[in-house]
């Protein structure tokens, strides 16, 4: 059965509505609700990603990417749209909602240790869509790692613009495709 643009929108409305904290918990909860059901390959949601951290903004804009990459022939443009629509929607709704709230909670400590808790969690989420899918899919050489540890000494060590990084990653990415 094809997929349909209100399947679609549900997936981003059900990503959006689980997320709390960073935008990168959304990579696993993607990956799974769109890779293996045929919306797209694992290579174009790799892909995607790559070049989503290579420009600034939200990582929830990789969403209009996945959404038009997910469309049918001549309608990437609206499904664009409905995927970073529905993924912020329940954000917006959320907020909306608990704005009363948020003054209780500033004033309760347990209510603020929670969260501080709960944002401890989605730092271990983070680290786990580092490693799955990302390290597990794209990082199959040694000289995958080579790149990847070069990259990462480039931005902590040296603290080059991740901008000059990405072009250095993909450029040995590239020479390391061409050398057998």
């Amino acid at each position: 059965m094809p997929h349909s643009l209100l399947d679609l929108a549900g997936i981003f409305y059900r990503v959006g509505a689980l997320v709390f904290g960073g935008g990168h918990v959304i990579l696993p909860l993607l990956r799974d609700a769109l890779v293996p059901q045929g919306w797209l390959s694992d290579n174009a949601f790799l892909t995607g990603y790559g070049a989503a951290q290579a420009i600034p903004g939200p990582i929830f804009t990789f969403s209009s990417y996945l959404g038009a990459t997910a469309a049918p022939a001549g309608m990437a443009a609206l499904w664009s749209a409905v995927a970073l629509l529905s993924i912020y929607l329940p954000g917006l709704l959320m907020a909306l909602a608990g704005l009363p709230l948020w003054s209780w909670l500033a004033r309760h400590s347990a209510a603020r240790a929670a969260l501080a808790g709960i944002n401890a969690a989605v730092v271990g989420e983070l680290g786990a869509a580092l490693y799955d899918p990302m390290w597990v899919n794209a990082v199959t050489s040694n000289r995958d790692v080579a790149i990847a540890i070069t990259g990462f000494l480039l931005l902590e060590r040296w603290q080059v613009p991740p901008v000059v990084i990405v072009g250095f990653s993909i450029g040995a990415a590239l020479l390391s495709a061409a050398i057998p």
